[in-house]
């Protein structure tokens, strides 16, 4: 599985946002200059956020995006779903002509026993991060930078 550069920005700009809203939209441009992305990128991507009830939009001369619920409540799952669609470890290998009783048998354990064991270990580490979390730490982190002396 492999996340993509949409998925990646996706959960970046949704970072920035939950930093950068607190209570307010926040107008895409300004996220995309902060995170040195084009506009017309962005759009895409909060179109299908937006459609995920994950953001809303503000219409007018003061417009922007905010969150559609608390940052607690949106997870790095439900962000990379909205996305992605179906996160898939492996896609499932039907092979018409192949109906020996061994492929199948092998077909089936290595479903159970791997593929689906990697999928919901994924799942679940993916849906207990919050943007909060991530905020929080995002935070956390600027906070040990500024408290770091270089000598």
């Amino acid at each position: 599985m492999k996340i993509s550069t949409k998925s990646r920005y996706g959960l970046r700009t949704l970072v920035d946002l939950a930093i950068h809203s607190a209570e307010e939209q926040v107008p895409l441009v300004h996220i995309a200059k902060r995170q040195n992305l084009s506009v017309n990128y962005l759009e895409q991507v909060f179109a299908i956020l937006k459609k995920a009830n994950i953001v809303k939009s503000v219409k007018g001369a003061q417009g922007g995006y905010i969150l559609a619920r608390p940052a607690r409540e949106i997870t790095v799952g439900d962000i990379l779903r909205a996305i992605e669609g179906e996160l898939l470890i492996v896609e499932e290998e039907v092979r018409k002509n192949e109906s020996s009783m061994l492929y199948q048998n092998m077909q089936i354990c290595l479903q159970r026993e791997v593929w689906n064991k990697i999928a919901e270990s994924v799942k679940q580490t993916i849906d207990q991060i919050t943007l909060e979390d991530l905020t929080n730490d995002y935070r956390n982190i600027l906070l040990n930078d500024i408290d770091m002396y270089y000598i």
